[in-house]
């Protein structure tokens, strides 16, 4: 039953970072949606947002957005240190989250944050926005109706440069993006039975973490998985992968590839835009406001699914600081 029928659903935003934009993008674009208030740490930003969007309330403090019963829905878009207390601050009021990956620092947090979801019967999705693209979807649809036959291998690979500037800002590849190729082999391939990972950093020696990570997993089913993910360098050879997805089964294959829509816009990480990372935002938001809270399914990758990304998170850390194999 529709909690919401006649009327918008309405949502507010922790975090007025540039992720923002996308989101917003993806709630004008969702019929029965809006987006009514922002919180943010320094508020002018709050207020530039409001403007651009066309945003009425602008929040003086957290507990102000937390005590508006006007708010149905808090989108948590801020650093990940807080993304599991302002859920749990909105969790606690009554409203339904939509969480920024990584979901949390730790496998703890996400269980704590699934577990007070259930007990107050909310929803809390997490931004798992690879697997809500199209091409994604009907790779999954190809394996789960028999059509590519028994999986055989599952490859991701991420080689997009970030400056050392930029690098310098996050924890290092394998929790800032292997957490999408995790979700991503979960929902299409399936759960790992174990997994090991080497890492390398190769930069001029300003960024000490890991620029550069590789795992592989032997699966539940009996397939093999291999993901890369490296700031290290572009890879703009003949067929690249940029950002590549391939599913490979007995009786066929499917590639899903960032470079199939590329626009020539670039920027301080990109050497190009790849179109579909906006499209995944604002797909991600109008699933969860459509279909999960209006239409009661669940979302497309769970805070399960976030534990066991997680999991595989530390596993790899661990594989790649002991050289080990993991077993789940």
């Amino acid at each position: 039953m529709d909690q919401f029928a006649g009327r918008d659903i309405n949502v507010a935003f922790i975090g007025a970072g540039d992720i923002s934009d996308l989101h917003a993008e993806g709630i004008a674009q969702t019929d029965g949606a809006k987006l009514v208030g922002i919180w943010n740490r320094t508020k002018s930003k709050a207020e530039v947002k409001a403007a651009k969007f066309g945003c009425d309330t602008v929040y003086d403090t957290v507990e102000e957005l937390m005590a508006d019963d006007n708010v149905d829905v808090v989108y948590v878009l801020t650093n990940m240190e807080t993304h599991v207390p302002y859920s749990m601050q909105a969790i606690a009021a009554g409203k339904h989250v939509l969480v920024e990956k990584p979901v949390a620092e730790n496998i703890e947090d996400i269980e704590k944050l699934d577990a007070a979801a259930k007990a107050a019967g909310v929803q809390v999705a997490p931004v798992h926005n690879y697997i809500y693209e199209p091409g994604v979807e009907r790779s999954k649809d190809l394996l789960e109706s028999g059509k590519l036959g028994k999986l055989v291998a599952f490859y991701m690979m991420y080689n997009i440069h970030h400056p050392e500037e930029v690098a310098g800002r996050y924890p290092g590849v394998i929790r800032q993006i292997l957490t999408h190729h995790s979700y991503t082999m979960l929902y299409l391939a399936g759960k790992p039975k174990q997994l090991s990972c080497m890492k390398a950093t190769i930069n001029d020696g300003s960024v000490p973490q890991e620029n550069i990570a590789m795992v592989t997993c032997e699966l539940e089913s009996g397939a093999l998985a291999h993901l890369c993910a490296s700031f290290a360098s572009d890879e703009h050879a003949g067929d690249p992968w940029t950002c590549m997805i391939k599913v490979i089964g007995q009786k066929g294959a499917t590639r899903f590839s960032y470079r199939d829509w590329v626009e020539n816009t670039p920027a301080v990480v990109h050497s190009q835009t790849y179109s579909c990372y906006p499209y995944s935002i604002r797909n991600v938001g109008g699933h969860f406001l459509t279909r999960c809270l209006r239409g009661g399914e669940s979302p497309l990758s769970t805070l399960e699914d976030a534990v066991m990304a997680q999991r595989m998170v530390e596993a790899a850390e661990k594989s790649a600081a002991e050289g080990v194999h993991v077993t789940f």
